[in-house]
């Protein structure tokens, strides 16, 4: 039997009827259209299907749509300001941190968690907050590197 939810993605507000047992990934993608978000493992081990939920880093790929019901939800789709690329995502572009981009939206995530809980993190911190999400394209430099990038960018924007 479906229950409505009501939850907030990127900003919107949305109700809908899921059943007990949908995952937040199902709903966002296919009943929001939300595709930034990936489904890899299934089982919350690569970190590619990393939302934020009230501000916290979740696998959407476990966490079931009834037990988000009242939160607020972002996704990689609500990081851009229109046309403007959030700093995070424009770290990535620049330092060449996106190799097939099947874990981008979940690293960026991540990245985002992070940076709102730490702007001055070191390159451990960098490496631990990224350790639940499997990149299978690179060496995770870049990723690291255009992590501390996007700190920077941050600091900056907060400063101004």
């Amino acid at each position: 039997m479906k229950q409505v939810i009501t939850i907030k993605v990127n900003g919107d507000a949305y109700s809908l009827a899921v059943e007990p047992f949908q995952t937040l990934n199902e709903v966002l993608r296919e009943d929001l259209n939300l595709t930034g978000t990936k489904l890899g493992c299934g089982d919350g081990d690569c970190g590619a299907c990393t939302v934020l939920v009230n501000g916290r880093s979740v696998s959407s790929c476990l966490t079931l749509a009834v037990s988000v019901d009242g939160q607020e939800i972002t996704t990689v789709e609500g990081l851009a300001s229109g046309e403007n690329l959030h700093p995070i995502q424009e770290a990535f572009l620049e330092h060449g941190a996106i190799q097939c981009g099947f874990c981008s939206a979940g690293m960026e995530m991540s990245a985002l968690n992070l940076l709102n809980q730490n702007e001055n993190p070191t390159d451990e911190d960098i490496r631990n907050a990224i350790s639940g999400n499997l990149c299978r394209c690179t060496g995770y430099y870049k990723i690291v590197d255009a992590i501390g990038a996007a700190a920077e960018k941050m600091k900056k924007i907060k400063e101004n």
